[in-house]
């Protein structure tokens, strides 16, 4: 929906206003919670465009000084490092596509340099971070690295660069080669620094897990070393390298210690999280790259710099919320800066540092907190700065726009990289007429939204005085709605009644039990768009009540969602955010290009933060917990096809198979009798039927041994495009419909249903187009308890999903994220109904199957054979944009495309 302007100030006038609420202690601002709780955005939608707007994860986004926005509208574009151009006005930004040159005193972009403008790198995309701007005999070069493809196809390049008379000239570029278990070398930092008289480059091969040392003279390798897992950063200083190991140490003690894959390598990991457990600095020396000393500091260490007095080293550790600071005499690890906004013994995790930049006099560090979506300023004390005095000191927080990754200090300005921006709020009235390649679906003049349209942005600020800063750092606790973590830690209160939700943790729920459901990829306008009781667009609905009928019918008798969001743009981000509440630094690094893993199905150590999942916050308190499908990898007789997998289920023959996870945590709690959802051959009745057996068996044992919670992946409504052998789309999304019925009608009769709830949400949004916005997905909310034919506008997301879950089993909030988190109030009722659940019959043919290539010509063989490509073996693999025209060809068929809406999109799914 699109509220009148008049609306529009009034919720901007009153966004901090509302938002300011304090806790101090258990002194309650009001008998009622809920009204505690809210906060003006509650009550909004994701559509706004001026600042401040929304993001799907409980941040405002209104930042200090001036942003630039750039990049091709039909892209996601993401500004990733930021360097200054010494002895003139301008910086130099390292974005996904390529180079951008911005005048800091006009304010705007003067030069762009994509991948796309030279047929030799298309492709190609920038690594993490690591831009450099030296001078070398009077002329400026940039030099950052950029990498894609796998194995033979596999490309890694540093790229070397002129910045003359206002034009970007590549004049070189180095290769390198995967090796060892990696098929990309990944080149990343890397360094400038001249030796008796020669200038040699030092590249941080993060694939490869190597350092390489050249010659500029005559780009010949002088050494080539062995590092530890995942290297990312690295800094010269006092004739030695530093290094960050961002998964730390090669694992050799495979005995002792747990360790499990960081593709590509092997990490030591914590057995209950899968997390990685350590993080180090390798010192080596320059001459033959021998290691002096490899020193351990936090989590998920990343960005490095040195002090100009050469006299310490400060390393940004993304998983663990805090600076490290190192000697560089003694080598020793002498600090630990905590740059929590919230600090403390109760505080939360996930601010994650990501990015430094110092003062010219080494007094003043500024520190990029991603999940804040701001910078702490921090003042550094005796201990760790020659010229500092006092001890170390977080002066404040400076506001940005969504997670700030890359710094630049000059004298009194602060330059930010802002990775995700103002998030994907491109429209298509943005991309223009010219890209228009296709008519609008029915012709309709709409505006519509995709996960994949977003704009880059870098923030210029002035440093603030002292009490700017003060100023600031209120703003940022408001944006960050902070006063819900304080909330969170009331203690729950005696002889309170059992509530659906409790209104603070620790207080009784009418529920023991609760289904989280887990699906692929849709809007909810794909969906739900044809549903006149909501706020749809008919015109972008492929997957309507012909379709989808349980979803509809579910919206309806129970409640319709129609202001829900995923918090993620794709599968990697989305199953983070569904099963952690949060993202860690390495996925946000990774977002759009996916250099080591794309990681929907949690296999890579890296992406989990140290708390890991709801999983374990709820086995950490007594909860007992049953995993179906999600985080685990199936295996099975491959020779088998989906028909005859299908046929053996009608027939009652077993299927064979087994889950596999490398989290050991998980292990006990996965259904063996239920297959991994990342498997196309596998239909969604025999998952369901699987689900549904076990409840029958939890029914017949004695007293309420069903699992409090319970995590479930379907899957299928991703579908495997018209790849000839699998089902046609709709018939795939009508299969996951009616096994999603079939659930919820076991349940609801079953002895259960009377204190029992489900959730259900898609992974992410990213397979479609939506008319309010491109994070807008279907979601639903069952249980005895629901507000039945009612239709809840609140604005909720994922991580409201997980603050209710924990609300109603008494577990604490695991980050930051859902700690400010709205639990789902408004979906409930303080009376049950006597109404259960009835599937109703799929209206489309589960085993109605794509033609053979034999059969088709035009069109139809070409996406056919698209299908077929093998990254689309499984859930979550492939192009997009190429699947999202896959899916309109087989709904529509000859009617044009919306090539409008979908932008281009040349990288995994």
């Amino acid at each position: 929906m699109k509220y009148p302007k008049f609306l529009l100030l009034i919720f901007v006038s009153s966004l901090f206003f509302c938002a300011c609420h304090t806790v101090s202690g258990n002194k309650q601002v009001s008998e009622n919670e809920q009204v505690n709780m809210h906060s003006a955005y509650d009550d909004s939608t994701l559509n706004r465009h001026i600042l401040p707007v929304l993001m799907p994860y409980n941040r405002i986004i209104d930042p200090a000084g001036t942003v630039i926005s750039f990049g091709d509208a039909e892209d996601e574009n993401h500004s990733m490092d930021v360097r200054l151009i010494p002895n003139t006005k301008f910086i130099a930004v390292e974005d996904r596509y390529g180079l951008t040159i911005i005048d800091t005193v006009a304010k705007k972009v003067t030069t762009r340099w994509t991948y796309k403008q030279d047929p030799r790198y298309r492709g190609l995309t920038s690594t993490y971070s690591g831009l450099k701007v030296v001078n070398i005999d009077g002329q400026t070069q940039i030099y950052w690295s950029a990498a894609a493809g796998k194995g033979k196809d596999s490309k890694s390049y540093v790229f070397q660069a002129t910045w003359n008379d206002g034009k970007i000239s590549i004049q070189n570029t180095l290769s390198f080669k995967a090796e060892g278990e990696s098929p990309l070398a990944l080149p990343n930092d890397l360094a400038i620094n001249k030796e008796n008289g020669v200038n040699y480059l030092y590249v941080v091969l993060n694939g490869n897990n190597q350092l390489v040392k050249i010659s500029l003279d005559d780009n010949k390798t002088v050494w080539t070393k062995s590092t530890g897992v995942a290297p990312y950063g690295l800094t010269i200083t006092k004739n030695k390298i530093f290094l960050t190991n961002w998964a730390g140490p090669e694992a050799v003690d495979t005995l002792k210690r747990e360790t499990a894959g960081v593709p590509y390598g092997k990490a030591y990991i914590d057995p209950k999280t899968g997390a990685t457990v350590q993080g180090t600095v390798m010192v080596m020396d320059l001459a033959k790259g021998d290691v002096i000393k490899e020193i351990t500091v936090g989590l998920h260490p990343n960005a490095i710099i040195n002090s100009t007095d050469e006299a310490f080293v400060y390393v940004a550790n993304g998983n663990s919320d805090m600076v490290s600071v190192i000697s560089t005499s003694s080598l020793q690890n002498i600090a630990a800066i905590d740059v929590k906004l919230n600090p403390g013994k109760k505080s939360y995790i996930g601010d994650t540092p990501n990015a430094l930049a110092i003062n010219a006099d080494g007094t003043t560090l500024y520190v990029a907190n991603g999940l804040d979506n701001a910078v702490a300023m921090v003042k550094l004390g005796g201990k760790t700065s020659l010229k500092g005095t006092g001890n170390d000191e977080v002066k404040g927080f400076i506001p940005t726009e969504a997670y700030p990754g890359g710094l630049a200090v000059d004298g009194n300005n602060l330059f930010v990289t802002n990775l995700e921006g103002e998030g994907s709020r491109v429209g298509t009235d943005e991309i223009g007429k010219s890209n228009l390649k296709g008519d609008l679906p029915g012709g309709d003049d709409v505006v519509a939204y995709n996960s994949h349209h977003l704009k880059a942005t870098v923030s210029m600020i002035s440093i603030p005085d002292e009490a700017t800063l003060k100023q600031y750092t209120q703003k940022v606790q408001n944006l960050n709605l902070s006063f819900r973590q304080q909330i969170a830690q009331l203690l729950p209160r005696k002889n309170v009644a059992p509530k659906p939700i409790p209104e603070r943790i620790g207080e009784p729920s009418v529920f023991n039990h609760v289904l989280y459901i887990i699906k692929e990829n849709r809007t909810y306008d794909q969906v739900l768009g044809d549903m006149p009781e909501g706020d749809g667009n008919k015109s972008l609905c492929i997957y309507g009540d012909s379709v989808t009928p349980n979803q509809h019918n579910l919206a309806r008798n129970f409640l319709l969602l129609d202001n829900y969001y995923v918090s993620g743009k794709c599968s990697a981000e989305g199953h983070q955010w569904t099963d952690a509440a949060m993202v860690t630094d390495y996925v946000e690094k990774s977002v759009r290009s996916w250099f080591r893993s794309y990681p929907h199905v949690q296999e890579d150590a890296l992406v989990y933060d140290g708390n890991g999942f709801i999983w374990n916050n709820a086995a950490d308190h007594g909860k007992s917990v049953r995993i179906y499908g999600e985080a685990c990898a199936v295996h099975f007789d491959n020779k088998l096809s989906w028909s005859d997998i299908y046929n053996n289920y009608n027939a009652g023959k077993s299927f064979a198979f087994n889950n596999t996870s490398t989290i050991s945590r998980v292990r006990p709690m996965l259904s063996q009798n239920f297959p991994g959802s990342d498997e196309h051959k596998i239909n969604e009745q025999l998952r369901a039927s699987a689900f549904i057996k076990e409840l029958h068996e939890y029914e017949q044992k004695p007293g309420d041994q069903l699992p409090q919670l319970m995590v479930m992946a379907l899957s299928a409504d991703h579908t495997v495009g018209t790849r000839p052998g699998f089902p046609t789309p709709d018939a795939m999304v009508a299969d996951n419909d009616l096994a999603l019925g079939r659930i919820v009608e076991a349940i609801s009769k079953s002895r259960f249903w009377k204190n029992t709830v489900i959730f259900v949400t898609e992974d992410d949004s990213q397979a479609g187009w939506d008319h309010v916005s491109a994070y807008r997905t279907t979601g639903f909310v069952i249980s005895p308890y629901s507000r039945l034919q009612h239709k809840v506008s609140k604005n909720y997301n994922q991580t409201c999903i997980v603050r209710s879950i924990e609300q109603i089993l008494g577990l604490p909030p695991m980050n930051i994220i859902d700690a400010t988190a709205l639990p789902m109030f408004e979906c409930f009722t303080d009376k049950p109904s006597l109404y259960t659940y009835t599937s109703l019959k799929n209206r489309v043919p589960l085993n109605k199957i794509s033609l053979p290539f034999s059969s088709l010509k035009g069109p139809a063989l070409h996406f056919a054979q698209l299908s077929s490509r093998p990254e689309y073996d499984h859930i979550d693999g492939g192009n997009d944009d190429v699947m999202n025209r896959i899916l309109w060809f087989a709904a529509k068929g000859k009617k044009a495309y919306p090539a409008k809406l979908a932008g281009k999109d040349e990288d995994d799914d």
